[in-house]
């Protein structure tokens, strides 16, 4: 969410972040109404701060004038006190309104996108930051899919989930299983040694949580509703895991705030029918380790650049194709400033497909969640959050089981042998 001071200062340059997202409301009125409503909120406060404290130095006065004997005084104060009273319960009620109406409209407003975010509007318009220079697996004719590969292999039945819960809810059994606990366990490992502290969070958030991180309201339609319990089923770790630092004020010192945390995910992908959801391409529960860091501003886009090196460095310990995408202004999620895609490449597919989202969100998420530090002067300042997926493992096993393929079964690659047990998957 955007400070209200940020807004006065930035107006050209918000409208202009607005326009590179291709915002479809009507931004510049929403904009000014912010403002108004802001300074209708600051004159209401004044008002009712003065009001206030007259009765406050009315209440004494009145106790003084009775016991000087001054009863008609007394009473004229009383008077003035109850009809301030009814002033006072009148601009509260205005308060309640402005407040709402300007929280609102802040919750509407989507993060400012870095001067480097590309314009557009679909996946084609975004960037390759980093091509992929070696030559891409050719496994000519006889290269099958994922999903072939896994029923040939017995690692993965998805008929047997959607029996069990429905489509999108893959069940993964013998090598198979061993295989998504020994990526768990790899991608923790390799997070714990960059200096991450591991987290096992709730899996279910409230919607303070929710809104905290930015997926109320903007993804709401996205997210599975406890309604008994007006819970929410996480849609990736960061949720919970960013919220442990909800409402904290950090010391300068102590930064960065290194997270990581490995949960099931899960998405009801609403609007996707029909949209490459053959086999793990597209899943409503898929788990995920995720890397989540708290930092001083003036750090956080070297720290941007550690985390993409991070992901980079799991993808070529799995012998992965990769490219980074700079995602364009209509394809960044409603928090970030700057979202770089990893894609790996589909060997049974022939495509690539999205494994990691890397995104810094500056002081927009932490604004929310009211993350904030103290500098050199003792003054409190907003920190800048950032996160990343570390991985995610519906795709990357889809794309681990393609690439490694061969006339003799599925090769593991070296770095992932110790994990599962086995060198190859016959």
């Amino acid at each position: 969410m955007l400070q209200v001071n940020f807004i006065r200062q930035n107006k050209e340059r918000i409208l202009k972040g607005l326009a590179t997202r291709n915002y479809k409301e009507d931004s510049s009125k929403l904009i000014d109404s912010i403002i108004e409503w802001d300074d209708a909120r600051k004159e209401t406060q004044t008002a009712l701060d003065e009001l206030l404290a007259k009765n406050k130095l009315f209440s004494k006065e009145i106790g003084g004038l009775f016991k000087q004997g001054k009863q008609e005084d007394a009473n004229s104060l009383k008077q003035q006190v109850d009809a301030n009273k009814v002033k006072i319960k009148a601009l509260e009620g205005d308060m309640r309104d402005l407040k709402d109406k300007l929280d609102n409209g802040l919750l509407q407003i989507p993060n400012v996108p870095h001067d480097s975010v590309p314009a557009g509007n679909t996946d084609e318009d975004n960037e390759v930051y980093k091509e992929w220079t070696g030559a891409l697996p050719n496994l000519g004719d006889k290269a099958l899919p994922h999903w072939e590969l896994a029923k040939k292999y017995n690692l993965i039945d998805f008929e047997l989930g959607v029996k069990i819960t429905g489509s999108g809810f893959p069940l993964f059994r013998g090598q198979g299983a061993r295989l998504q606990r020994g990526l768990i366990n790899f991608f923790l490992d390799e997070a714990s040694k960059a200096g991450y502290e591991e987290i096992v969070p709730p899996l279910l958030v409230n919607e303070a949580s929710a809104r905290a991180t930015g997926q109320l309201p903007d993804k709401e339609g996205q997210m599975y509703y406890v309604e008994k319990d007006d819970l929410y089923l996480i849609p990736t770790a960061e949720v919970p895991v960013t919220n442990v630092y909800r409402n904290v004020i950090v010391k300068e010192a102590d930064f960065p705030i290194k997270l990581t945390g490995y949960t099931p995910c899960f998405r009801r992908e609403a609007g996707s029918y029909g949209k490459d959801t053959k086999g793990l391409n597209r899943v409503h529960q898929f788990d995920k380790v995720e890397i989540v860091q708290i930092v001083h501003p003036e750090k956080s886009y070297a720290v941007l650049e550690t985390m993409l090196d991070h992901v980079a460095g799991l993808l070529s310990k799995l012998e992965l194709p990769y490219r980074i995408l700079r995602l364009c202004g209509g394809d960044l999620g409603f928090t970030s400033a700057l979202t770089f895609d990893f894609e790996t490449y589909s060997a049974g597919q022939g495509r690539w497909l999205e494994v990691s989202s890397v995104s810094n969100f500056e002081n927009f998420q932490s604004n929310r969640l009211k993350v904030r530090y103290k500098d050199a002067n003792n003054k409190t300042q907003l920190a800048h959050t950032l996160n990343g997926s570390a991985l995610a493992l519906a795709r990357i096993i889809a794309t681990l089981l393609e690439n490694h393929q061969t006339p003799d079964g599925i090769r593991i690659p070296k770095a992932l042998q110790h994990y599962v047990g086995f060198d190859m998957i016959k």
